[in-house]
């Protein structure tokens, strides 16, 4: 009997000692003399916070990590459509820089530009768009334009309501212009040249030049798809 108690209180003691080893070391404290605790509460460690503080917030460090996050992965930009327009303010701002006299009173004609190895009284869509484009940029810099092709009336039609002609029985016999500017084109391998002009009218003096190249892909970019090719039918005999 006696035998059978030391064996029981020796397992007591050895219970007690490690439940105090994992006390001591989840808590770092001591217990008093003559405590043992048995059935020490285990404790979690304490969890990593990640938020940040308003007090600790750096808004100059945000931003910095910001910027560098864009530099490393820039945000996808797609590439501005470019037309005949650009090419014609490149060429628009030669013609001034060059300009023998800048008038503000002078008044200018535009003309359709045409092809140089073809007929200078036939042109395309190219050419007129080279016009109205040049139209836009002259009075952009403030010289005077006049627009020959403006009739004195409104035709009024089922198809719509017009006021400019190509019909010279339609137009003015004489028109106040002193300038005219037109040009050629050229067709180049992956585009087309141009040649452009300011001519006096009086004095057939050339007053002012400049030239500039389209690529080929804003030239098509003018024209309508033809569309795929169809396969013709044909009724067998």
């Amino acid at each position: 009997m006696k035998k059978m108690h030391s064996i029981l209180l020796l397992c007591l003691t050895l219970s007690g000692c490690a439940t105090w080893e994992r006390y001591s070391l989840l808590t770092g404290a001591e217990p008093e003399a003559g405590e043992v605790e048995l059935n020490a509460p285990k404790q979690q460690k304490a969890r990593p916070q990640y938020f940040v503080s308003p007090a600790l917030y750096d808004g100059a460090a945000y931003q910095a990590t910001q910027q560098a996050a864009q530099k490393l992965n820039p945000p996808y930009q797609p590439q501005a459509a470019v037309n005949v327009n650009h090419y014609v303010q490149s060429m628009m701002h030669d013609l001034v820089a060059n300009l023998d006299l800048v008038n503000p009173q002078m008044t200018i004609g535009m003309t359709s530009f045409v092809y140089l190895d073809g007929p200078f009284d036939q042109t395309d869509l190219l050419g007129n768009q080279l016009s109205e484009s040049f139209m836009h940029e002259v009075h952009q810099f403030g010289l005077g334009v006049v627009d020959f092709k403006t009739t004195d009336y409104i035709r009024v039609t089922p198809q719509g309501d017009f006021v400019f002609s190509r019909d010279f029985m339609e137009l003015k016999e004489e028109q106040p212009i002193e300038f005219v500017l037109g040009g050629t084109l050229v067709r180049h391998q992956g585009g087309t040249l141009i040649n452009a002009r300011l001519v006096s009218v009086a004095s057939k003096k050339v007053a002012a030049t400049a030239q500039g190249f389209i690529p080929q892909h804003v030239v098509d970019a003018l024209y309508q798809s033809g569309g795929s090719e169809k396969l013709l039918l044909k009724q067998g005999e």
